[in-house]
């Protein structure tokens, strides 16, 4: 016994030694020794490593890593985070093991390497959002998306009090997709300065556009995960016109070099969306006079072509324009950003663009002077029906005004108006559709029609009107009449199919008319 013991000593201290040895071997070669690290699908892994500090990291130093599983592998490109740190953020899409590599014109952060495990997805991930039947939204995993959006344009740039009530607020609002920029605004209720920007400050005021300010970075970084758990939709909006720092001015090198580090930090999150710009043509030349920037539409097509080729993950892509309207059927363009206030005209750009058309602008509820933002909370909710009713999507907005300048559109802070408890009902109503398989149609200019034949049909009317359908199959249908704004439901009695006529009683009325399977009986 006491010689097994001694042999199993000798055994294990001849193990450890040649652990050692070969643990030293792999330092002094450049790899990485770590454990098989587990990501759940479409979750976030990071690749994190100390590097130079000398000169300038943000343009001197190139990192990137493939990983690989199968006979598929992606390039994902890192980025410097300040104070000699260097990350790699990867999102994998397949279930499996994953191995990566890294590449450097720095020796100490080249040839790295590593294994990671893909779980199932957990809780409520469905993956990042895409397009479907070509008009349409789904996740990942075959999730239908119904987008009910809003805005907040620079609510990132505001006091982290503020933040975090609007995250507070949103997590009680009806909305899953929130437009944002990462530069601050500067515009009528957008006067305040903020605490921190996308560049690093020079002590004259200026910014250096050529170093990034890891600080807000990694505060952006945070809301775009806490938007995901709340199941918003980041909608990032990378340019705008409304400035008075000189983001919008940038030389085309540091255009190119924000985009991609943006691409490089924000990617790898499922719930981010590109939106090259806020009103694009008014920082357009010549497709605007009196331009607020210095951009012309090939530099658009470029950036655009920039985050089609170089994005691993292919995340949505679209641009929004104020009067001169970008041409959406361009390759690159996964869907539309309309900013419009004619609902009725959404089955007209489905028609035109062969794309999901988003009203990501349809004019805001609120009580300021300007006309863009004084819409009645009812008319802020007909809009969303007329959208959806045109197989289109619509996005909400809010304008009150108030004694220091939160104004939700803008910064965010608390909602005010009527319509967001009217939208909670329609996505309600319509998450409970197959939206994505649904036909939009006119009856005439005051009824709107959406059905699914055979299976569901819905007929809104913007006045008391009479609504005709000719009902498919051989079932019959409960009938259902929607108050839009009281938000309620009324049974009324069950029809057969066929020739089906009904005077609607009142304007914003809403009938739902289903056919009984025999598991309803």
């Amino acid at each position: 016994m006491r010689q097994v013991k001694k042999s199993g000593k000798r055994y294990r201290q001849s193990i450890w030694k040649k652990s050692l040895i070969l643990a030293l071997f792999m330092a002094i070669s450049g790899l990485v020794i770590a454990q098989k690290a587990a990501v759940e699908k479409w979750g976030v892994f990071n690749i994190e490593l100390k590097g130079p500090l000398a000169g300038n990291p943000f343009t001197d130093v190139k990192l990137s890593a493939v990983f690989k599983t199968n006979k598929k592998e992606l390039k994902v490109v890192g980025f410097y985070n300040g104070d000699g740190r260097y990350i790699i953020r990867f999102s994998p899409d397949t279930e499996g093991q994953w191995t990566y590599k890294t590449s450097s014109n720095v020796a100490e952060l080249a040839g790295k390497t590593g294994v990671l495990n893909c779980i199932n997805p957990l809780n409520n991930n469905h993956g990042p959002v895409k397009v479907a039947n070509t008009y349409y939204f789904k996740y990942a995993d075959g999730t239908p998306y119904f987008s009910v959006g809003t805005t907040c344009y620079a609510w990132v740039s505001q006091p982290k009090e503020l933040q975090e009530l609007t995250l507070k607020t949103l997590a009680s609002a009806p909305f899953n997709k929130l437009r944002m920029c990462i530069f601050p605004k500067s515009y009528i209720y957008n006067k305040n300065e903020p605490e921190s920007f996308a560049f690093v400050r020079n002590t004259d005021s200026t910014f250096d556009f050529t170093k990034f300010n890891p600080a807000f970075w990694t505060n952006l970084e945070q809301r775009i995960v806490q938007l995901g758990k709340l199941g918003i939709q980041s909608d990032i909006i990378l340019f705008h016109p409304y400035d008075r720092w000189g983001f919008s001015k940038m030389d085309s090198a540091s255009d190119n070099r924000y985009i991609r580090y943006a691409m490089a930090r924000l990617g790898a999150y499922q719930n981010v969306w590109w939106s090259l710009a806020n009103e694009y043509d008014f920082m357009t030349i010549p497709v605007r006079e009196n331009h607020m920037g210095n951009k012309h539409i090939e530099d658009w097509d470029k950036f655009f072509s920039i985050i089609q080729k170089e994005d691993p993950y292919q995340r949505l892509r679209s641009i929004h324009h104020g009067k001169i309207w970008y041409d959406h059927t361009k390759e690159w363009v996964t869907h539309a950003s309309v900013q419009n206030s004619n609902l009725d005209k959404g089955i007209d750009l489905r028609n035109k663009y062969k794309k999901p058309i988003l009203y990501d602008e349809c004019k805001y509820e609120g009580n300021i002077k300007a006309s863009w933002g004084k819409l009645s909370g009812k008319t802020m909710t007909q809009r969303f029906w007329l959208g959806a009713f045109d197989g289109c999507y619509v996005g909400h907005g809010e304008t009150f005004l108030d004694p220091n300048d939160i104004i939700w559109w803008a910064k965010g802070g608390t909602l005010h108006g009527e319509s967001p408890a009217r939208i909670a009902f329609f996505r309600k109503v319509m998450e409970a559709l197959p939206f994505d398989e649904m036909t939009p149609a006119r009856q005439d200019s005051s009824v709107f029609v959406l059905s699914k034949p055979g299976q569901v049909y819905l007929a809104y009317t913007l006045n008391a009107a009479s609504i005709k359908l000719n009902l498919k199959g051989k079932c019959d249908y409960t009938v259902e009449s929607i108050d839009t704004w009281n938000m309620t439901t009324e049974k009324l009695n069950n029809i057969k199919s066929g020739e089906f006529t009904f005077i609607a009683p009142r304007a914003d009325f809403l009938l739902r008319i289903t056919a009984i399977t025999k598991k309803d009986k």
